[in-house]
């Protein structure tokens, strides 16, 4: 029997961002992170220290619920800079004390029902403490193109795995810049590389911000306010789900195949289920951004309340207008939304 070599890391972020390829279905493939958002964050650090745009010793700030955070903080630690988070009000103790003790800075958002209140409550705290210490660098997570970076690393590690056919991307939108970095990324290699993005209902980044389901909204997958890294012409398929779904599937994940993942895993999961059945010559990949710690109470400890994810369908949706809960499905085309897509990151510092 052979040994297996071992690599030696030389910081714990390059050791946590390497994620797991696990095969659910014949055309089915998740690749698990243990927090995806490393990849942004130290993507985005080291070219804003390569063009000079921060500095060692500069403090970097951003609004976050929790994972980016973390991962910012763990590349400010790597690169010696400092870390100042305005957390929403559903970052736990357990995320909170590893920011303290990583040096990060925290500002906590009271606890409020309103999620809605709570991003913008995160934003104008960042405006304040702007005006108050100038020398801060924003890191706008949300609108910095720079995030897109890092995740052309993942698009390669997608490609070395799955090295030939039709692939299909599914994951939860968010801030837009995973999936829109890792599908560009892709589409180098191969244009019809296809992405479909998840969505919940509440969401402005999709047009669904009619309906009410505070549940799913802090899943990390949806917005109360437009995300400027979102570029919707990179989509080709939307799905938006309601709680009771994602956890259906995130419960069924941890069933059928034991793994611990995240609410946004789980209704991706379910999106590419759908969505393999339908296209059998496609595989499908679905970003699972973190583990399941986050919802231990909302989610696990309740898992004989969930419903059986196999009776689950979409209603199929032409149109914005015909958007209903609890589960649709539209054709989205690779078509704008709202704004003109955000430029390129490079393309945008040169201007």
């Amino acid at each position: 029997m052979t040994a297996m070599s071992a690599l030696v890391h030389e910081h714990v972020t390059d050791a946590i961002k390497t994620p797991a390829l696990i095969r659910l279905e014949p055309n089915v493939v998740l690749i698990r992170f243990e927090t995806l958002k490393v990849y942004a964050a130290l993507g985005a650090v080291r070219s804003l220290l390569a063009d000079g745009v921060v500095r060692k010793g500069q403090t970097l700030i951003d609004s976050s619920s929790g994972i980016y955070a973390l991962a910012l903080a763990m590349a400010c630690h790597r690169y010696g800079l400092r870390c100042h988070i305005v957390a929403s009000t559903t970052v736990d103790l357990t995320m909170r004390s590893q920011l303290e003790i990583l040096g990060a800075t925290v500002d906590q958002m009271p606890p409020s029902d309103d999620l809605r209140l709570d991003q913008r409550r995160r934003v104008a705290r960042v405006h304040d403490l702007l005006e108050r210490h100038p020398d801060m660098h924003w890191m706008r997570q949300y609108h910095d193109p720079v995030h897109y970076l890092g995740y052309a690393e993942v698009a390669d590690l997608v490609s070395r795995a799955l090295p030939s056919g039709p692939l299909t991307v599914v994951g939860s939108v968010g801030t837009g810049a995973s999936t829109g970095g890792i599908a560009r990324s892709l589409r180098e290699r191969d244009p019809d590389v296809r992405l479909t993005g998840v969505q919940p209902f509440g969401s402005v980044t999709f047009g669904s911000e009619r309906f009410t389901d505070p549940d799913a909204i802090i899943a990390g997958i949806g917005s109360a306010i437009p995300f400027g890294n979102v570029d919707h012409e990179l989509y080709d398929r939307i799905h938006w789900l309601d709680f009771v779904h994602a956890m259906a599937a995130t419960v069924g994940l941890m069933r059928d195949h034991a793994v611990f993942a995240g609410l946004s895993t789980g209704a991706a999961y379910l999106v590419a289920g759908w969505e393999a059945a339908r296209n059998p010559d496609r595989t499908h990949v679905v970003i699972g951004a973190d583990t399941g710690h986050r919802y231990t109470a909302r989610v696990f400890a309740r898992h004989r309340e969930a419903v059986d994810p196999a009776g689950l369908a979409p209603r199929e949706i032409a149109s914005l207008d015909d958007l209903a809960l609890p589960w649709a499905a539209m054709d989205w085309r690779r078509r704008r939304f709202g704004k003109p897509s955000p430029p390129l990151y490079r393309k945008e510092r040169a201007s």
